[in-house]
């Protein structure tokens, strides 16, 4: 893959930047919703650029994610963002000139420091923010509220020294995310979004490139199972996890177990000898993989963004998504005070799934 295939010469019209496949996914369903106005048709002015993370299952999920956004007629940049000590410096430096010349900004993280950092250098006059899963939910209620950006799972904790150093180019971004006069503010997201920040337009992500470019998918009889990273982020307990995901799987006859991408390589090892579940690591985001099937009739989740994405993503067919809530005895001692109620939040929330209460262990 060149790593800037397409961009020679280009003045883009927008400008994207995603380090995460989700994020990929919603700026190609962003692209696929102005694609009616000509003047925004697929190719038409869209460069997006990859800030590639270092582990391999989100570096090799991003390339066939934008392998797509190419088959969409999207030009593609890709970055080793983090390919040393001075990546930075050279990726910044690289799209400096992009940055003062696009007029539109879409964004898939905005407590991203990278992200954030190079909102200080452009002078766009619109700025849309795709969901990066759950995380958009808290993006928006602090950006009502007045709030500094901080990830919900951090949120409470005291800041760190980084932190510190950084926040003046934090508080920078969320002014630039404040709409103005001069700065219209646009949210695409498929989360439930229960207070809208005065200004900022919000619109609706129906997964609508998804449905049209995948699927229907076949259906099994069986059921299967999402990962989640609420151990590697510190909010759930090993242990406890592992239990209540053998105990769902034994209680619903799940076989497979679709993994996050940040789960550890020793955890899904453990799941797989305690549970003999399946072990699947997707080379895609999961609303692709469950559309273009095979899936089972039931999908069993802890509180995630897909309890929110797949019903979009598999409407009109027969699949179930059934959502198990957190017991707050999963939670470790070091999680953010505000887990538990965001995490039911993310269960309460969601439309047209099948809420489980959590389990408990055998």
């Amino acid at each position: 893959m060149s790593p800037h295939a397409g961009t020679a010469g280009l003045t883009p019209h927008t400008l994207a930047f995603v380090e995460s496949p989700v994020q990929l996914l919603n700026v190609l369903e962003w692209a696929h919703l102005r694609a009616p106005r000509a003047e925004e048709a697929p190719g038409g002015g869209l460069t997006l650029v990859v800030l590639s993370p270092t582990d391999p299952m989100t570096r090799g999920q991003l390339r066939r994610m934008a392998d797509l956004a190419r088959d969409e007629g999207h030009t593609v940049r890709w970055e080793e963002a983090r390919g040393g000590p001075l990546a930075p410096f050279q990726t910044i430096g690289g799209l400096t000139r992009l940055l003062r010349r696009a007029d539109r900004i879409v964004m898939g993280d905005p407590f991203s420091r990278y992200v954030q950092l190079l909102l200080t250098i452009t002078k766009a006059r619109e700025l849309v923010v795709v969901d990066d899963g759950t995380a958009t939910m808290e993006f928006v209620a602090q950006l009502a509220s007045g709030e500094r950006l901080v990830r919900w799972h951090r949120k409470g904790g005291r800041p760190g020294p980084r932190d510190l150093i950084f926040a003046p180019v934090s508080s920078a971004a969320r002014r630039r995310l404040t709409p103005s006069a001069r700065r219209k503010v646009e949210i695409f997201s498929s989360m439930p979004i229960e207070t809208t920040p005065e200004g900022v337009t919000i619109t609706a992500n129906a997964f609508a490139w998804t449905r049209a470019t995948f699927g229907p998918p076949r259906i099994t009889k069986g059921a299967d199972m999402v990962g989640t990273s609420l151990v590697e982020t510190g909010v759930v307990d090993y242990d406890r996890y592992l239990e209540a995901v053998a105990t769902l799987a034994k209680t619903h006859g799940a076989t497979r177990y679709f993994a996050h991408r940040r789960e550890s390589t020793e955890k899904l090892h453990r799941l797989a000898v305690e549970t003999g579940l399946e072990i699947v690591r997707p080379d895609l985001p999961l609303e692709l993989i469950a559309r273009r099937g095979p899936i089972g009739r039931t999908i069993l989740s802890f509180p995630s963004t897909v309890v929110h994405t797949l019903p979009l993503a598999l409407v009109g067919t027969e699949v179930r998504v059934s959502v198990c809530d957190i017991d707050p005895a999963w939670l470790t001692e070091n999680a953010s005070p505000r887990a538990q109620g965001f995490l039911s939040g993310v269960t309460g929330t969601a439309r047209d799934v099948h809420r489980l209460s959590a389990v408990t262990a055998a």
